[in-house]
Protein backbone atom coordinates (compact mmCIF):
# COMPACT_ATOMS: atom_id res chain seq x y z
CA UNK A 1 0.00 0.00 0.00
CA UNK A 2 1.39 3.47 -1.17
CA UNK A 3 1.37 6.38 0.89
CA UNK A 4 -0.14 9.60 -0.20
CA UNK A 5 1.39 12.68 1.00
CA UNK A 6 -0.76 15.75 0.02
CA UNK A 7 1.39 18.87 -0.39
CA UNK A 8 0.14 21.97 1.55
CA UNK A 9 -1.89 24.69 1.14
CA UNK A 10 -0.35 28.18 0.03
CA UNK A 11 -0.39 30.67 2.39
CA UNK A 12 -3.31 33.04 2.76
CA UNK A 13 -1.26 36.29 1.83
CA UNK A 14 0.00 34.49 -1.35
CA UNK A 15 -3.47 33.47 -2.37
CA UNK A 16 -4.62 37.20 -1.80
CA UNK A 17 -1.47 38.41 -3.74
CA UNK A 18 -2.46 36.92 -6.80
CA UNK A 19 -6.17 36.52 -6.94
CA UNK A 20 -6.15 36.13 -10.94
CA UNK A 21 -4.97 32.32 -9.99
CA UNK A 22 -7.07 29.13 -9.72
CA UNK A 23 -6.53 27.70 -6.30
CA UNK A 24 -5.24 24.52 -8.31
CA UNK A 25 -2.58 26.40 -10.22
CA UNK A 26 -1.21 28.69 -7.30
CA UNK A 27 -1.52 25.08 -5.15
CA UNK A 28 1.39 24.16 -7.51
CA UNK A 29 3.36 27.35 -8.07
CA UNK A 30 3.37 27.77 -3.83
CA UNK A 31 4.68 24.33 -3.99
CA UNK A 32 7.52 24.76 -6.12
CA UNK A 33 8.63 27.05 -4.34
CA UNK A 34 7.96 29.82 -7.32
CA UNK A 35 6.50 32.84 -4.53
CA UNK A 36 7.34 36.17 -6.39
CA UNK A 37 6.29 37.37 -9.26
CA UNK A 38 9.73 37.11 -10.67
CA UNK A 39 10.30 33.29 -10.32
CA UNK A 40 6.36 32.81 -11.47
CA UNK A 41 6.98 34.71 -14.49
CA UNK A 42 10.42 33.29 -15.05
CA UNK A 43 8.82 29.95 -14.55
CA UNK A 44 5.37 29.75 -16.81
CA UNK A 45 7.42 31.89 -19.24
CA UNK A 46 10.72 31.44 -19.90
CA UNK A 47 12.62 33.40 -22.30
CA UNK A 48 15.61 31.80 -24.31
CA UNK A 49 17.84 34.89 -24.86
CA UNK A 50 17.17 35.99 -21.23
CA UNK A 51 17.09 32.58 -19.31
CA UNK A 52 20.47 31.30 -20.61
CA UNK A 53 23.53 31.64 -18.78
CA UNK A 54 26.47 33.23 -20.85
CA UNK A 55 28.69 30.12 -21.95
CA UNK A 56 31.88 32.31 -21.22
CA UNK A 57 30.99 31.66 -17.50
CA UNK A 58 32.54 28.36 -16.92
CA UNK A 59 36.12 28.92 -15.74
CA UNK A 60 37.70 26.76 -18.93
CA UNK A 61 35.43 27.55 -21.69
CA UNK A 62 37.81 30.22 -23.08
CA UNK A 63 40.59 27.89 -22.46
CA UNK A 64 38.65 24.96 -24.38
CA UNK A 65 37.44 27.51 -27.17
CA UNK A 66 41.36 28.51 -27.86
CA UNK A 67 42.60 24.84 -28.17
CA UNK A 68 39.45 24.05 -30.68
CA UNK A 69 40.13 27.48 -32.61
CA UNK A 70 43.85 26.49 -33.04
CA UNK A 71 42.90 22.87 -34.14
CA UNK A 72 40.43 24.28 -36.86
CA UNK A 73 42.99 26.90 -37.85
CA UNK A 74 46.11 24.09 -38.36
CA UNK A 75 43.92 21.30 -39.36
CA UNK A 76 44.28 19.12 -36.62
CA UNK A 77 42.46 15.86 -35.87
CA UNK A 78 39.84 16.52 -33.04
CA UNK A 79 37.74 13.54 -31.72
CA UNK A 80 34.44 13.56 -29.49
CA UNK A 81 34.43 10.76 -27.30
CA UNK A 82 30.75 10.40 -26.18
CA UNK A 83 29.06 7.95 -24.38
CA UNK A 84 26.46 5.10 -25.55
CA UNK A 85 23.48 6.77 -24.00
CA UNK A 86 20.66 9.17 -25.17
CA UNK A 87 22.65 12.24 -22.98
CA UNK A 88 25.85 10.86 -24.35
CA UNK A 89 25.11 10.31 -28.05
CA UNK A 90 22.98 13.77 -28.54
CA UNK A 91 26.21 15.59 -26.70
CA UNK A 92 28.71 14.06 -29.53
CA UNK A 93 26.12 14.86 -32.36
CA UNK A 94 25.97 18.55 -31.29
CA UNK A 95 29.68 18.74 -30.85
CA UNK A 96 30.47 17.14 -34.30
CA UNK A 97 27.38 19.29 -36.07
CA UNK A 98 29.26 22.33 -34.77
CA UNK A 99 32.80 21.82 -35.71
CA UNK A 100 31.69 20.35 -38.92
CA UNK A 101 29.52 23.46 -39.68
CA UNK A 102 32.78 25.94 -38.18
CA UNK A 103 34.39 24.20 -41.82
CA UNK A 104 36.39 21.59 -40.19
CA UNK A 105 36.81 18.70 -41.41
CA UNK A 106 39.29 16.41 -39.50
CA UNK A 107 36.67 15.68 -37.01
CA UNK A 108 35.63 11.93 -36.08
CA UNK A 109 33.45 11.00 -33.20
CA UNK A 110 34.18 7.58 -30.98
CA UNK A 111 31.68 6.15 -29.20
CA UNK A 112 32.47 3.13 -26.27
CA UNK A 113 30.62 -0.46 -26.68
CA UNK A 114 28.84 -0.80 -23.32
CA UNK A 115 30.17 -4.38 -22.96
CA UNK A 116 33.88 -4.60 -24.43
CA UNK A 117 34.20 -0.44 -23.89
CA UNK A 118 32.26 0.08 -20.70
CA UNK A 119 31.49 3.54 -19.89
CA UNK A 120 33.54 6.76 -20.47
CA UNK A 121 37.65 6.34 -21.77
CA UNK A 122 39.74 3.48 -21.27
CA UNK A 123 43.08 3.00 -21.92
CA UNK A 124 42.52 0.71 -24.83
CA UNK A 125 40.57 3.41 -26.65
CA UNK A 126 43.43 6.28 -25.95
CA UNK A 127 46.12 4.31 -27.12
CA UNK A 128 43.59 3.73 -30.13
CA UNK A 129 42.95 7.07 -30.84
CA UNK A 130 46.65 7.67 -30.32
CA UNK A 131 47.37 5.22 -33.76
CA UNK A 132 45.09 7.42 -34.92
CA UNK A 133 46.77 10.57 -35.15
CA UNK A 134 44.20 12.61 -32.48
CA UNK A 135 45.50 15.26 -31.59
CA UNK A 136 42.42 16.68 -29.13
CA UNK A 137 39.81 14.56 -27.49
CA UNK A 138 36.55 16.13 -26.69
CA UNK A 139 34.69 13.91 -23.77
CA UNK A 140 30.84 13.99 -23.91
CA UNK A 141 28.83 13.28 -20.69
CA UNK A 142 32.11 11.27 -19.40
CA UNK A 143 35.36 11.72 -18.46
CA UNK A 144 35.69 13.51 -14.95
CA UNK A 145 36.68 10.12 -13.36
CA UNK A 146 39.24 9.41 -15.88
CA UNK A 147 42.36 10.48 -14.42
CA UNK A 148 44.92 6.97 -15.73
CA UNK A 149 43.11 7.54 -19.04
CA UNK A 150 43.46 10.99 -19.37
CA UNK A 151 46.57 11.13 -18.11
CA UNK A 152 48.20 8.43 -20.64
CA UNK A 153 46.14 10.76 -23.45
CA UNK A 154 48.43 13.74 -22.14
CA UNK A 155 51.36 11.34 -22.05
CA UNK A 156 50.77 10.24 -25.86
CA UNK A 157 50.73 13.79 -26.83
CA UNK A 158 47.24 14.62 -27.43
CA UNK A 159 45.18 17.28 -25.31
CA UNK A 160 41.99 16.42 -23.86
CA UNK A 161 38.84 18.56 -23.20
CA UNK A 162 36.70 17.25 -20.49
CA UNK A 163 32.71 18.14 -21.16
CA UNK A 164 30.85 16.04 -17.89
CA UNK A 165 28.36 16.28 -15.63
CA UNK A 166 28.85 13.39 -13.28
CA UNK A 167 30.24 12.53 -9.75
CA UNK A 168 32.91 14.82 -9.03
CA UNK A 169 35.64 12.35 -8.15
CA UNK A 170 38.22 13.29 -5.27
CA UNK A 171 41.09 13.67 -7.79
CA UNK A 172 40.33 15.61 -10.76
CA UNK A 173 42.06 14.31 -14.31
CA UNK A 174 44.71 16.62 -15.87
CA UNK A 175 43.07 17.78 -18.99
CA UNK A 176 43.46 20.79 -20.80
CA UNK A 177 39.64 22.20 -20.25
CA UNK A 178 37.09 20.79 -17.84
CA UNK A 179 33.03 22.11 -18.76
CA UNK A 180 31.69 20.84 -15.69
CA UNK A 181 29.02 22.78 -13.67
CA UNK A 182 29.53 21.09 -10.49
CA UNK A 183 33.55 20.79 -9.84
CA UNK A 184 34.86 23.16 -6.84
CA UNK A 185 35.17 26.69 -7.23
CA UNK A 186 33.08 26.58 -10.62
CA UNK A 187 31.65 30.02 -11.44
CA UNK A 188 28.86 28.86 -13.48
CA UNK A 189 25.62 29.35 -12.11
CA UNK A 190 23.41 26.80 -13.53
CA UNK A 191 24.52 23.02 -11.45
CA UNK A 192 22.01 21.07 -13.69
CA UNK A 193 22.69 20.60 -16.43
CA UNK A 194 22.70 17.22 -18.61
CA UNK A 195 26.13 15.94 -21.16
CA UNK A 196 23.95 17.06 -23.88
CA UNK A 197 23.46 20.66 -22.27
CA UNK A 198 27.53 21.34 -20.85
CA UNK A 199 28.01 20.36 -24.75
CA UNK A 200 25.09 22.94 -26.18
CA UNK A 201 27.27 25.44 -24.16
CA UNK A 202 30.63 24.35 -25.49
CA UNK A 203 28.73 24.42 -28.58
CA UNK A 204 27.37 28.71 -28.02
CA UNK A 205 30.97 29.56 -26.95
CA UNK A 206 32.40 28.15 -30.15
CA UNK A 207 29.76 29.67 -32.11
CA UNK A 208 30.12 33.48 -30.30
CA UNK A 209 33.80 32.81 -30.91
CA UNK A 210 33.19 32.88 -34.38
CA UNK A 211 30.72 35.49 -34.84
CA UNK A 212 32.85 37.63 -33.44
CA UNK A 213 34.96 37.59 -37.01
CA UNK A 214 32.50 36.34 -39.00
CA UNK A 215 28.65 37.65 -39.99
CA UNK A 216 27.93 33.98 -41.29
CA UNK A 217 28.81 30.49 -40.50
CA UNK A 218 31.19 29.13 -43.82
CA UNK A 219 28.05 27.68 -45.43
CA UNK A 220 26.02 31.04 -45.55
CA UNK A 221 24.07 30.27 -42.60
CA UNK A 222 23.12 32.57 -39.62
CA UNK A 223 24.82 31.51 -35.93
CA UNK A 224 21.41 31.55 -34.61
CA UNK A 225 19.39 29.44 -36.69
CA UNK A 226 22.38 26.91 -36.35
CA UNK A 227 22.47 26.57 -32.73
CA UNK A 228 18.67 27.00 -31.87
CA UNK A 229 18.48 24.09 -34.58
CA UNK A 230 20.56 21.78 -32.43
CA UNK A 231 17.77 22.66 -29.56
CA UNK A 232 16.31 19.37 -30.86
CA UNK A 233 18.99 16.92 -29.66
CA UNK A 234 19.90 18.89 -26.51
CA UNK A 235 15.97 18.27 -25.14
CA UNK A 236 16.33 14.56 -25.69
CA UNK A 237 19.90 14.55 -24.05
CA UNK A 238 18.57 16.70 -21.14
CA UNK A 239 15.06 14.73 -20.63
CA UNK A 240 16.71 11.05 -21.59
CA UNK A 241 19.07 11.79 -18.29
CA UNK A 242 16.48 12.67 -16.16
CA UNK A 243 17.92 15.99 -14.59
CA UNK A 244 16.13 18.42 -12.74
CA UNK A 245 13.86 20.37 -15.57
CA UNK A 246 14.08 23.87 -13.52
CA UNK A 247 16.36 26.71 -14.63
CA UNK A 248 18.29 26.54 -17.97
CA UNK A 249 17.43 22.92 -18.75
CA UNK A 250 13.95 23.80 -18.20
CA UNK A 251 14.50 26.22 -21.02
CA UNK A 252 16.51 24.15 -23.25
CA UNK A 253 13.41 21.38 -23.46
CA UNK A 254 11.17 24.14 -23.15
CA UNK A 255 12.34 25.96 -26.99
CA UNK A 256 14.40 22.06 -27.63
CA UNK A 257 10.53 20.71 -27.83
CA UNK A 258 9.10 23.40 -30.32
CA UNK A 259 12.47 22.94 -32.33
CA UNK A 260 11.75 19.17 -32.40
CA UNK A 261 7.68 19.45 -33.26
CA UNK A 262 9.12 21.05 -36.50
CA UNK A 263 12.85 19.10 -36.88
CA UNK A 264 15.30 19.18 -39.89
CA UNK A 265 17.25 16.49 -38.64
CA UNK A 266 16.25 13.78 -40.97
CA UNK A 267 17.03 11.03 -38.45
CA UNK A 268 14.84 12.26 -36.07
CA UNK A 269 11.89 12.82 -39.00
CA UNK A 270 12.13 9.15 -40.00
CA UNK A 271 11.94 7.87 -36.42
CA UNK A 272 9.13 10.25 -35.60
CA UNK A 273 7.64 8.43 -38.85
CA UNK A 274 8.48 5.08 -37.92
CA UNK A 275 7.04 5.46 -33.87
CA UNK A 276 3.40 6.83 -35.54
CA UNK A 277 4.08 10.16 -33.83
CA UNK A 278 4.32 11.93 -37.67
CA UNK A 279 2.34 10.53 -40.92
CA UNK A 280 4.64 9.85 -43.87
CA UNK A 281 4.37 13.35 -44.96
CA UNK A 282 5.64 14.62 -41.30
CA UNK A 283 2.67 15.47 -40.14
CA UNK A 284 1.60 15.35 -36.36
CA UNK A 285 -0.66 11.79 -35.67
CA UNK A 286 -1.21 12.21 -32.10
CA UNK A 287 -0.70 16.26 -31.09
CA UNK A 288 2.86 18.16 -30.04
CA UNK A 289 5.47 16.22 -29.13
CA UNK A 290 5.90 16.64 -25.34
CA UNK A 291 8.57 15.46 -22.84
CA UNK A 292 6.27 12.58 -22.27
CA UNK A 293 6.75 11.81 -26.00
CA UNK A 294 10.37 12.13 -25.38
CA UNK A 295 10.88 9.98 -22.21
CA UNK A 296 8.84 7.10 -23.28
CA UNK A 297 9.22 7.14 -27.20
CA UNK A 298 11.94 8.68 -28.28
CA UNK A 299 15.09 8.35 -25.63
CA UNK A 300 14.24 4.57 -25.43
CA UNK A 301 14.78 3.90 -29.06
CA UNK A 302 18.09 5.96 -29.00
CA UNK A 303 19.16 4.19 -26.18
CA UNK A 304 18.19 1.02 -27.86
CA UNK A 305 21.34 1.07 -30.27
CA UNK A 306 23.71 0.98 -27.17
CA UNK A 307 21.81 -1.70 -24.94
CA UNK A 308 21.53 -3.71 -27.88
CA UNK A 309 23.87 -3.39 -30.43
CA UNK A 310 26.07 -0.29 -30.43
CA UNK A 311 25.32 3.60 -30.06
CA UNK A 312 27.30 4.20 -33.76
CA UNK A 313 23.85 3.08 -35.19
CA UNK A 314 21.73 6.05 -33.00
CA UNK A 315 24.80 8.94 -33.50
CA UNK A 316 24.57 7.65 -37.24
CA UNK A 317 20.88 8.39 -37.01
CA UNK A 318 20.79 11.82 -35.86
CA UNK A 319 24.11 12.57 -38.00
CA UNK A 320 22.49 11.17 -41.27
CA UNK A 321 22.50 13.33 -44.40
CA UNK A 322 20.18 11.18 -46.89
CA UNK A 323 16.71 10.41 -46.39
CA UNK A 324 17.50 6.44 -47.21
CA UNK A 325 20.13 6.35 -44.90
CA UNK A 326 17.74 7.73 -41.95
CA UNK A 327 14.56 5.59 -42.98
CA UNK A 328 16.91 2.68 -42.48
CA UNK A 329 18.67 3.39 -39.27
CA UNK A 330 15.01 4.49 -37.81
CA UNK A 331 13.64 1.03 -38.98
CA UNK A 332 16.49 -0.48 -37.01
CA UNK A 333 16.34 1.32 -34.02
CA UNK A 334 12.75 0.50 -33.64
CA UNK A 335 13.38 -2.95 -34.09
CA UNK A 336 16.12 -2.73 -31.72
CA UNK A 337 13.75 -0.87 -29.06
CA UNK A 338 10.96 -3.58 -29.55
CA UNK A 339 14.19 -6.29 -28.83
CA UNK A 340 14.67 -4.49 -25.83
CA UNK A 341 11.71 -4.48 -24.40
CA UNK A 342 10.60 -8.54 -24.78
CA UNK A 343 13.89 -8.92 -23.29
CA UNK A 344 13.33 -6.87 -20.26
CA UNK A 345 10.44 -8.32 -19.60
CA UNK A 346 11.83 -11.54 -19.57
CA UNK A 347 14.87 -10.95 -17.54
CA UNK A 348 12.79 -8.72 -14.77
CA UNK A 349 10.31 -11.87 -14.61
CA UNK A 350 13.51 -14.08 -13.44
CA UNK A 351 15.08 -10.97 -11.28
CA UNK A 352 11.42 -11.21 -9.64
CA UNK A 353 11.75 -14.58 -9.25
CA UNK A 354 15.25 -15.07 -7.97
CA UNK A 355 14.93 -12.17 -4.89
CA UNK A 356 11.37 -13.75 -3.98
CA UNK A 357 13.29 -16.84 -2.95
CA UNK A 358 16.67 -15.52 -1.81
CA UNK A 359 15.99 -12.15 -0.08
CA UNK A 360 14.18 -11.59 3.43
CA UNK A 361 11.46 -8.79 4.43
CA UNK A 362 14.52 -6.95 6.79
CA UNK A 363 17.13 -6.76 3.53
CA UNK A 364 18.03 -3.21 2.65
CA UNK A 365 19.28 -3.77 -0.69
CA UNK A 366 17.88 -6.55 -3.37
CA UNK A 367 20.44 -8.56 -5.54
CA UNK A 368 20.02 -10.49 -8.06
CA UNK A 369 22.82 -12.17 -10.75
CA UNK A 370 22.53 -14.14 -13.78
CA UNK A 371 25.94 -14.37 -16.31
CA UNK A 372 23.93 -15.16 -19.05
CA UNK A 373 22.33 -11.49 -18.64
CA UNK A 374 22.74 -8.96 -21.26
CA UNK A 375 24.84 -6.43 -19.25
CA UNK A 376 22.98 -3.64 -21.24
CA UNK A 377 19.64 -3.53 -20.06
CA UNK A 378 20.49 -4.54 -16.64
CA UNK A 379 20.04 -0.47 -15.05
CA UNK A 380 16.26 -1.17 -17.21
CA UNK A 381 15.62 -4.42 -14.61
CA UNK A 382 17.28 -2.42 -11.51
CA UNK A 383 14.82 0.39 -12.15
CA UNK A 384 11.89 -2.15 -12.51
CA UNK A 385 12.75 -4.00 -9.79
CA UNK A 386 13.19 -1.23 -7.45
CA UNK A 387 9.90 0.66 -8.06
CA UNK A 388 8.01 -2.33 -7.41
CA UNK A 389 10.09 -3.07 -4.21
CA UNK A 390 10.91 0.12 -3.14
CA UNK A 391 14.04 -0.76 -1.92
CA UNK A 392 17.59 -0.14 -3.26
CA UNK A 393 18.54 -2.72 -6.18
CA UNK A 394 21.50 -3.91 -7.85
CA UNK A 395 21.39 -6.34 -10.97
CA UNK A 396 24.32 -8.45 -12.18
CA UNK A 397 25.03 -10.08 -15.41
CA UNK A 398 28.87 -11.09 -16.87
CA UNK A 399 31.04 -9.23 -19.20
CA UNK A 400 34.23 -10.23 -20.88
CA UNK A 401 34.78 -12.12 -17.68
CA UNK A 402 34.14 -9.64 -15.17
CA UNK A 403 30.62 -9.10 -12.79
CA UNK A 404 29.14 -6.19 -13.73
CA UNK A 405 26.38 -4.74 -12.56
CA UNK A 406 23.84 -1.56 -12.20
CA UNK A 407 22.12 0.03 -9.41
CA UNK A 408 19.08 2.11 -8.80
CA UNK A 409 17.76 3.51 -5.65
CA UNK A 410 15.67 5.06 -3.36
CA UNK A 411 15.88 9.18 -1.87
CA UNK A 412 17.00 7.52 1.50
CA UNK A 413 19.84 5.56 -0.19
CA UNK A 414 22.90 7.12 -2.54
CA UNK A 415 23.94 4.50 -4.56
CA UNK A 416 27.21 6.34 -5.50
CA UNK A 417 27.73 7.76 -1.82
CA UNK A 418 28.02 3.85 -0.81
CA UNK A 419 30.49 3.01 -4.18
CA UNK A 420 32.76 5.65 -3.23
CA UNK A 421 33.19 4.53 0.43
CA UNK A 422 33.82 1.23 -0.82
CA UNK A 423 36.03 1.37 -3.94
CA UNK A 424 38.41 -1.30 -3.13
CA UNK A 425 35.66 -3.98 -4.08
CA UNK A 426 35.60 -2.28 -8.02
CA UNK A 427 37.69 -2.58 -11.18
CA UNK A 428 35.40 0.80 -11.82
CA UNK A 429 32.54 2.04 -11.23
CA UNK A 430 30.35 5.85 -11.14
CA UNK A 431 26.90 7.61 -11.46
CA UNK A 432 24.71 9.39 -9.46
CA UNK A 433 22.88 9.33 -5.78
CA UNK A 434 20.11 7.20 -7.61
CA UNK A 435 22.16 5.37 -10.14
CA UNK A 436 25.28 4.13 -10.18
CA UNK A 437 27.47 1.23 -12.67
CA UNK A 438 30.44 -0.43 -11.79
CA UNK A 439 32.50 -3.96 -12.37
CA UNK A 440 33.96 -6.14 -9.74
CA UNK A 441 37.65 -6.91 -9.57
CA UNK A 442 37.20 -10.22 -8.75
CA UNK A 443 33.83 -12.85 -9.23
CA UNK A 444 35.43 -14.19 -5.85
CA UNK A 445 34.42 -10.76 -3.80
CA UNK A 446 30.87 -10.51 -4.87
CA UNK A 447 29.38 -12.02 -2.07
CA UNK A 448 31.96 -9.55 0.52
CA UNK A 449 30.56 -6.93 -1.96
CA UNK A 450 27.17 -7.41 -1.19
CA UNK A 451 27.74 -7.86 2.73
CA UNK A 452 29.30 -4.84 2.91
CA UNK A 453 26.93 -2.78 0.67
CA UNK A 454 24.14 -3.88 3.17
CA UNK A 455 25.89 -2.93 5.83
CA UNK A 456 26.24 0.51 4.60
CA UNK A 457 22.65 0.44 3.76
CA UNK A 458 21.33 -0.44 7.15
CA UNK A 459 23.76 2.40 8.48
CA UNK A 460 21.38 4.83 6.51
CA UNK A 461 18.00 3.06 6.35
CA UNK A 462 16.66 2.89 9.70
CA UNK A 463 14.13 -0.02 8.91
CA UNK A 464 14.07 -1.59 5.78
CA UNK A 465 10.97 -2.76 6.77
CA UNK A 466 9.09 0.28 7.01
CA UNK A 467 10.39 2.10 3.71
CA UNK A 468 6.40 2.72 2.32
CA UNK A 469 6.51 4.27 -1.28
CA UNK A 470 5.17 7.61 -0.94
CA UNK A 471 3.03 9.32 -3.69
CA UNK A 472 3.14 13.38 -3.77
CA UNK A 473 0.17 14.64 -4.50
CA UNK A 474 -0.32 18.53 -5.65
CA UNK A 475 -4.00 19.09 -4.51
CA UNK A 476 -7.08 17.51 -3.80
CA UNK A 477 -10.04 17.92 -6.15
CA UNK A 478 -13.68 17.56 -7.44
CA UNK A 479 -13.84 16.32 -10.67
CA UNK A 480 -16.10 19.17 -12.00
CA UNK A 481 -13.07 20.98 -11.18
CA UNK A 482 -10.93 19.26 -13.74
CA UNK A 483 -12.31 20.82 -17.18
CA UNK A 484 -10.34 22.15 -20.30
CA UNK A 485 -9.69 26.31 -18.99
CA UNK A 486 -7.44 24.39 -16.15
CA UNK A 487 -5.64 22.19 -18.68
CA UNK A 488 -4.95 24.61 -21.04
CA UNK A 489 -3.14 26.87 -17.61
CA UNK A 490 -1.21 23.53 -16.80
CA UNK A 491 0.28 23.71 -20.33
CA UNK A 492 2.01 26.53 -18.77
CA UNK A 493 4.22 24.31 -16.51
CA UNK A 494 5.33 21.56 -19.19
CA UNK A 495 7.73 20.09 -19.55
CA UNK A 496 7.57 17.97 -16.62
CA UNK A 497 10.18 16.02 -15.04
CA UNK A 498 12.60 16.11 -12.27
CA UNK A 499 12.01 18.99 -9.68
CA UNK A 500 8.82 19.73 -11.77
CA UNK A 501 6.78 16.60 -11.92
CA UNK A 502 3.73 16.37 -13.50
CA UNK A 503 1.15 17.29 -11.04
CA UNK A 504 -1.06 14.27 -9.16
CA UNK A 505 -4.36 15.18 -7.74
CA UNK A 506 -6.88 13.06 -5.07
CA UNK A 507 -10.31 13.14 -5.65
CA UNK A 508 -12.08 11.13 -2.93
CA UNK A 509 -15.45 9.13 -2.44
CA UNK A 510 -15.74 8.10 -6.44
CA UNK A 511 -18.58 5.82 -7.34
CA UNK A 512 -17.61 3.13 -9.90
CA UNK A 513 -19.81 2.85 -12.88
CA UNK A 514 -18.00 0.17 -14.62
CA UNK A 515 -14.63 -1.95 -14.86
CA UNK A 516 -13.33 -2.64 -18.12
CA UNK A 517 -9.92 -4.84 -18.59
CA UNK A 518 -7.96 -3.44 -21.42
CA UNK A 519 -5.26 -5.07 -23.04
CA UNK A 520 -4.49 -9.13 -24.23
CA UNK A 521 -3.83 -9.57 -20.85
CA UNK A 522 -6.10 -7.48 -18.67
CA UNK A 523 -3.28 -5.00 -17.01
CA UNK A 524 -4.59 -2.31 -17.81
CA UNK A 525 -8.21 -0.93 -16.62
CA UNK A 526 -10.97 1.49 -17.50
CA UNK A 527 -12.91 2.93 -14.89
CA UNK A 528 -15.96 5.31 -15.34
CA UNK A 529 -16.90 6.71 -12.44
CA UNK A 530 -19.01 10.10 -11.03
CA UNK A 531 -18.25 12.37 -8.35
CA UNK A 532 -20.56 14.97 -7.14
CA UNK A 533 -22.81 14.82 -9.32
CA UNK A 534 -24.24 12.41 -12.10
CA UNK A 535 -21.51 13.77 -14.95
CA UNK A 536 -19.82 10.05 -15.72
CA UNK A 537 -15.59 10.18 -16.31
CA UNK A 538 -13.66 7.91 -18.13
CA UNK A 539 -10.42 7.17 -16.30
CA UNK A 540 -7.52 5.02 -17.46
CA UNK A 541 -5.05 2.73 -14.94
CA UNK A 542 -2.23 1.29 -17.10
CA UNK A 543 -0.61 -1.34 -15.47
CA UNK A 544 -2.97 -1.49 -12.90
CA UNK A 545 -4.78 -4.81 -13.61
CA UNK A 546 -1.29 -6.60 -13.18
CA UNK A 547 -1.47 -9.07 -10.53
CA UNK A 548 2.71 -9.18 -10.53
CA UNK A 549 3.02 -5.45 -9.69
CA UNK A 550 -0.71 -5.00 -7.76
CA UNK A 551 -1.77 -7.81 -5.59
CA UNK A 552 -4.95 -6.53 -4.61
CA UNK A 553 -6.18 -7.15 -8.65
CA UNK A 554 -8.84 -4.56 -9.27
CA UNK A 555 -9.79 -5.54 -11.73
CA UNK A 556 -11.27 -8.59 -9.90
CA UNK A 557 -12.16 -6.30 -6.50
CA UNK A 558 -13.74 -3.26 -8.12
CA UNK A 559 -17.61 -3.24 -8.89
CA UNK A 560 -20.19 -0.75 -10.17
CA UNK A 561 -21.55 1.22 -7.06
CA UNK A 562 -17.86 0.81 -5.07
CA UNK A 563 -16.69 4.14 -3.45
CA UNK A 564 -12.92 4.86 -4.30
CA UNK A 565 -10.20 7.55 -3.88
CA UNK A 566 -8.09 8.29 -7.09
CA UNK A 567 -4.90 9.85 -7.60
CA UNK A 568 -4.56 10.59 -11.18
CA UNK A 569 -2.91 13.21 -13.45
CA UNK A 570 -4.39 14.95 -16.20
CA UNK A 571 -3.46 14.71 -20.21
CA UNK A 572 -5.41 14.51 -23.10
CA UNK A 573 -6.41 11.39 -25.13
CA UNK A 574 -6.34 11.95 -29.32
CA UNK A 575 -7.11 9.72 -31.95
CA UNK A 576 -8.77 10.50 -35.39
CA UNK A 577 -8.85 14.15 -34.85
CA UNK A 578 -10.72 14.26 -31.69
CA UNK A 579 -9.42 15.33 -28.36
CA UNK A 580 -11.01 14.74 -24.86
CA UNK A 581 -8.98 15.15 -21.38
CA UNK A 582 -8.02 11.99 -20.00
CA UNK A 583 -7.39 11.46 -16.72
CA UNK A 584 -4.74 8.30 -16.05
CA UNK A 585 -4.81 6.89 -12.36
CA UNK A 586 -1.50 6.46 -11.05
CA UNK A 587 -3.11 4.82 -7.60
CA UNK A 588 -6.34 3.44 -6.03
CA UNK A 589 -7.68 3.32 -2.96
CA UNK A 590 -11.18 1.83 -1.28
CA UNK A 591 -12.68 4.67 0.14
CA UNK A 592 -13.28 4.51 3.78
CA UNK A 593 -16.78 3.24 5.12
Amino acid sequence: MKQWNILPTPSPEFLTSHPELPNIIARLLWNRGLQTQIQIDEFLNPDYLGDLHDPALFRDMEKAVDILFDAIKTDKRIVVHGDYDADGVCAAAILVNTLKKLGHKNVGVFLPHRETDGYGLNLNTVKYLAEQKTDIIITCDCGISNVAEITAAKTAGMKVIVTDHHTIPPTLPPADAIIHPLIEGETYPDKGLSGGGVAFKLMQALLNRHHLENEFLPDGKTHESFEKWQLDLAAISTVGDMVPLIGESRTIVRYGLTVLNKTRNLGLQKLLRVIGIHDENGEPKRGTITAETLSFQIVPRINAAGRMDHANTAFQLLTAETEAEAKKLAELLNQNNLDRQKLTETIVTAARAQIKANSLPADPVLFAYDEKWITGILGLIAGKIKDEFNKPTIIMGKNSGEITGSGRSIPEFSLIGALQKMPEHFHKFGGHPMACGFSLKSEDGLENFKKDLIKLANETIADANKLVPTIIVDAEVNLEDIHWELYDLLQKFEPFGQKNEEPKYLARGLTIVSVDPLGQTGKHLRLMVKHNNQTVRKTIAFGLGDINKHPDDWKVNLKPNDKVDLVFTVGVNEWNGNRELELKIIDIKKSPD
